[in-house]
């Protein structure tokens, strides 16, 4: 049960808590409903029902994982925002790359913080935001000033069309998630057996390529997507519904 007097003898603040792993939700809500001040109304446990929970309970704050199935959590938060719902939107992920960072506070998510982050902090950033604030975690916020450094501004209306996935007819908008260039159709399907842990020679075999190809065409991937790695490409390809 939550604790109402320590929260200045106001309500306690509603959390709606969208997470699709299900210890992690648990753990969520057992460590929030031990803090004095919070209340949690609903659990959704993908990007789709995040939307409708939070447009049927209207919680105050909603806590958004980034990968979750149906819709991911930034494409929640664009719907959530564009339905100007009272709640505000804390990204609580594993991710720190600059593209998540950068695509969720475009979305409409005021807070961003990493899973690792203390259960106090939580709970305070949860209040700051309650409040008015936003809050990043200092250890992406440099990542989030260089990435809008590098990309430069985006009209309000790109930023909710790609954060929906609005543009190129296909669900997904720019296949790269920015604005660098899409993914083209070869480019998508050397990701694809990239993903499935296929080496440079195989993808070569697989569709009668050169080595040589298929390392440019992986090259070309990892700056289109800016992965640093194999692993981090088929990641975000996954997260954003290319592949």
């Amino acid at each position: 049960m939550t604790q109402d007097s320590d929260h200045d003898g106001q309500r306690p603040i509603r959390l709606l808590i969208c997470e699709d792993q299900t210890l992690m939700r648990e753990g969520l809500h057992t460590v929030l409903t031990l803090e004095p001040g919070f209340e949690v109304v609903g659990e959704a446990l993908d990007g789709a029902q995040a939307v409708q929970l939070a447009e049927g309970l209207r919680p105050d704050i909603v806590l958004m994982d980034v990968q979750m199935p149906r819709q991911n959590g930034v494409q929640a938060t664009a719907a959530i925002t564009a339905r100007n719902l009272p709640c505000r939107v804390i990204i609580l992920t594993t991710f720190d790359y600059e593209d998540y960072v950068f695509e969720a506070i475009k979305a409409g998510a005021v807070g961003y913080l990493l899973k690792d982050t203390p259960a106090a902090e939580l709970a305070e950033t949860i209040r700051r935001v309650y409040a008015g604030e936003s809050f990043i975690a200092p250890r992406v916020a440099t990542k989030l000033l260089m990435e809008f450094g590098r990309r430069g501004t985006l009209r309000p209306q790109d930023a909710s069309q790609e954060a929906t996935g609005e543009r190129g007819g296909n669900g997904t908008g720019n296949a790269s998630g920015n604005g660098d260039g899409e993914l083209s159709q070869r480019e998508v399907e050397v990701l694809r057996l990239l993903a499935q842990g296929e080496s440079n020679r195989e993808i070569g075999d697989r569709l009668a390529l050169a080595e040589g190809t298929v390392k440019n065409y992986v090259s070309n991937i990892l700056m289109k997507l800016h992965a640093a790695n194999r692993t981090q490409a088929a990641n975000l390809a996954r997260e954003r519904g290319l592949i």
